[in-house]
């Protein structure tokens, strides 16, 4: 059995291109309680620990966990609360290049682990106020690490990717399928 620990309709449609068949089980992790690192540091441990959370409830499954968080000069930014918050955001993110850092985990019934950090360089546009307002008034930067969701509305926000298009969406999967197919 495979076990994706995650709640995420973005994650949940990238794995079906990797493993046609698996199960949802978002683990419980309280992400405020664990400490600030940096950032490729900080999406290692909390994929780690949605894997490990999972897999203990379930030992006899391959339990997949990943956590996505975008890095601004060093800074982690996570998914604003309200719409000034978004505003914010994408308002230092403008005419930027910023990274998307995205902690995979992957556990094994044998006791086996595998972590990686898959980085992908973003650059946007220079936004004027009114493309941010625009982009803030759809709703979509309120649940997305740094404000905006490249496969939606936000796509027009970025002017060039330097890696992997997936990671920025929230799942690695070439590299997935990579660790994957290594354990076999």
């Amino acid at each position: 059995m495979i076990i994706l620990a995650s709640n995420s309709p973005r994650r949940q449609e990238l794995l079906k291109r990797v493993v046609p068949d698996f199960t949802v089980m978002p683990a419980a992790v309280d992400e405020r309680a664990l400490p600030i690192l940096p950032p490729r540091a900080y999406v290692q441990r909390l994929a780690a620990a949605k894997c490990g959370a999972v897999a203990r409830e379930h030992p006899g499954a391959t339990v997949i966990a990943a956590d996505t968080m975008v890095a601004f000069n060093g800074e982690l930014l996570g998914k604003p609360q309200t719409a000034e918050a978004a505003t914010a955001m994408l308002t230092a993110l403008g005419g930027q290049t910023h990274q998307v850092h995205t902690g995979l985990c992957v556990y094994w019934p044998d006791k086996t682990m595998r972590q990686t950090v898959v980085t992908t360089e973003v650059t946007f546009w220079p936004l004027t106020a009114t493309e941010i307002a625009d982009y803030v008034a759809t709703g979509e930067p309120l649940d997305k690490a740094g404000g905006y969701g490249i496969q939606g509305q936000g796509s027009l926000l970025v002017k060039a990717i330097a890696g992997d298009f997936y990671n920025v969406v929230g799942l690695p999967i070439s590299t997935l399928a990579r660790v994957l197919a290594a354990k076999q």
